[in-house]
């Protein structure tokens, strides 16, 4: 298998795994279905700019 393809399921692990993080944690608040938008996005946005981030640097090495 390509690095691609392993690092692309290794993204999706870790987004899965925020993304059950966060639902614990808005149900844990109790939080409105509306801030828990915003808290999904915000939390997936700054996620995927992480990974893509890493992926690069990790291209830059290899």
């Amino acid at each position: 298998m390509s690095f691609a393809v392993v690092f692309g399921v290794f993204a999706l692990v870790v987004l899965f795994i925020f993304n059950s993080l966060t639902h614990s944690l808005c149900l844990k608040t109790k939080m409105e279905k509306e801030k828990q938008m915003r808290v999904f996005r915000t939390i997936n946005v700054l996620i995927t700019i992480l990974l893509i981030s890493s992926y690069v640097e990790v291209i830059t090495v290899l």
